[in-house]
């Protein structure tokens, strides 16, 4: 069976223009924007979509590009183009063919529900990615996985192989060409050598909760204090536990008349709904790193 999502997304008929989208950031000054859509513009590109944000504290430039370009136009010449005008600002720029579908490793424990949603979502193509692999610590979502033609791993996790495990994991990223690791409710924490391996790509999802908080049971807590607001954040995975660059966030009203597993349910709309937006964010190249901030253009 076909890897989930792999099949019709992402194909592009040989007469259809190259579609790109460019992504760069350099301290800020007068004729970055021209150097570049004059170069773009000399390729015979018509750009589609442009989103730009100049921050005053840091006195950076942070842009987006999405372009196309006629049929034979070969993305190597492209960047090869634009490098003298990166060269010359001062950019950390990327290049990205905006139909090659992205490549995502998902991470699961017992609760499924984000990983449903992100199936789905796949599925149904408003999240434009291939699933290559689910990694769990548990078997629970291996008849999921199968159901959807999706590769499923399944390593237990211990303090005495968690090294090893971690080393599988590596090599799946390297053999299955994965862009992005997802931690779908994955309740494990990631070594910090990990994290930093793969910074900016690796994304948590978390109830926001944190810190008032933490540990077991955060629903239960909450509605024991009698909170008003239950809520989730999206944020990249970096070696301060549930303090990476926060991505997306929403919240959801409860009341006095409402249980713990009415909570519970609750959180769980919420979880899913927001991690699959902070993916398609990150799919898409809309999510640039600010220091611990991001830079979303929606």
């Amino acid at each position: 069976m076909a890897q989930y999502g792999a099949i019709i997304l992402g194909q592009r008929s040989k007469q259809s223009p190259m579609q790109f989208i460019l992504t760069f950031s350099c301290p800020d000054q007068a004729g970055i924007v021209a150097g570049v859509t004059t170069v773009l513009a000399q390729q015979g590109a018509d750009i589609t979509e442009t989103h730009q944000f100049s921050d005053r504290s840091t006195g950076r430039l942070f842009m987006r590009l999405a372009f196309a370009t006629p049929a034979n136009t070969c993305m190597a010449d492209i960047q090869a183009c634009l490098a003298p005008v990166a060269q010359q600002f001062g950019m950390d720029m990327r290049l990205h063919d905006a139909a090659r579908l992205p490549r995502i490793i998902i991470m699961v424990s017992r609760f499924d529900h984000a990983l449903l949603n992100l199936l789905y979502q796949v599925r149904v193509g408003w999240l434009r990615a291939e699933i290559v692999a689910i990694v769990s610590n548990h078997q629970d979502s291996e008849a999921t996985a199968r159901q959807a033609g999706v590769p499923y791993y399944y390593w237990p996790v211990n303090p005495q192989n968690k090294t090893e495990q971690e080393d599988r994991l590596r090599t799946l990223v390297t053999t299955t060409q994965a862009d992005l690791i997802v931690l779908a409710r994955y309740m494990q924490v990631l070594s910090d050598t990990f994290s930093a391996q793969f910074s900016g790509r690796i994304i948590n999802i978390h109830h926001s909760f944190l810190p008032s908080f933490k540990g077991a049971r955060p629903y239960h807590q909450a509605y024991a204090r009698g909170v008003k607001l239950i809520g989730a954040t999206a944020h990249y995975v970096t070696a301060d536990l549930d303090e990476g660059p926060i991505i997306e966030q929403e919240t959801a009203r409860v009341s006095h008349n409402l249980s713990p597993d009415d909570y519970i349910a609750t959180g769980r709309g919420v979880e899913s709904q927001v991690l699959a937006r902070a993916v398609k964010l990150h799919t898409e190249h809309r999510v640039m790193l600010n220091g611990h901030r991001t830079i979303i253009f929606s």
